[in-house]
């Protein structure tokens, strides 16, 4: 179960965030994702979301996607947030085992069946007890979100709370 769940924005066609996350995922704008990520995290620190996260992890892209696109947003939106909340960041221990295909032109199932799976935790210690903010550029269906804390809950005494620059109106 998700403790708690937020979005700094919707994401719609001719918002200003689907641009701002767009320049940022495919035109490489990477400082966009840090300073967007800094602002949420000063709006998520002063409403008392991050007062009991002990650590964020962002959602992780497959390596043969990351070298490709040269960086995943989910961390660099995350690097923001921490530098915001002083809340430390972990990179290694949630992993993309599979690549899957992109996810911006499937219905809700097949998003669903397209991320089914494919996460796994690298490093059980370092997060057993803890209380993990999961940190996605957006959510659309849900499905990515879900597979990730559906591998984060499988570790004793974790729990997972979950935000995301932005959450499509689909």
């Amino acid at each position: 179960m998700i403790e708690r769940a937020a979005a700094f924005s919707y994401y719609n066609k001719g918002s200003r965030i689907r641009k701002l996350i767009h320049n940022l995922k495919y035109k490489g704008i990477k400082e966009l994702g840090f300073e967007l990520g800094r602002i949420y995290g000063l709006s998520l620190k002063a409403s008392g979301f991050t007062d009991d996260i002990d650590l964020i992890i962002p959602v992780p892209l497959h390596p043969s996607k990351k070298r490709l696109r040269g960086f995943n947003q989910s961390e660099i939106i995350s690097r923001g947030i921490a530098d915001a909340t002083g809340l430390s960041v972990d990179f290694d221990t949630l992993e993309r085992k599979a690549v899957s295909a992109t996810q911006t032109k499937r219905s809700r199932y097949e998003r669903w069946t397209n991320v089914e799976g494919i996460f796994q935790i690298a490093e059980v210690t370092s997060i057993t007890g803890k209380h993990i903010l999961l940190v996605d550029d957006v959510i659309t269906t849900g499905s990515t979100i879900e597979s990730c804390t559906i591998e984060l809950l499988k570790l004793e005494g974790v729990k997972v709370s979950v935000v995301a620059l932005a959450f499509a109106v689909v």
